[in-house]
């Protein structure tokens, strides 16, 4: 059993349709997309410094053999 199918979508839009209007919900979903944006640009550069920090481990690591 999916936690969210096509119908539970449609519901969770009709809902906040009624509860916050149609002239907030663009607003809401522009900031939504934004912070979801500004989350995963964050993540990708945590990411490349793990990345950088393991490579650098890596080197020193050789240098000692």
């Amino acid at each position: 059993m999916d936690l969210f199918t096509p119908v539970h979508l449609v519901i969770i839009l009709v809902v906040a349709l009624l509860i916050f209007g149609p002239k907030r919900l663009p607003e809401i979903g522009s900031g939504l997309g934004k912070t979801i944006k500004e989350f995963r640009k964050s993540m990708n550069e945590i990411q490349q410094d793990v990345g950088l920090e393991a490579k650098a481990k890596d080197a020193d690591a050789e240098k000692k053999v």
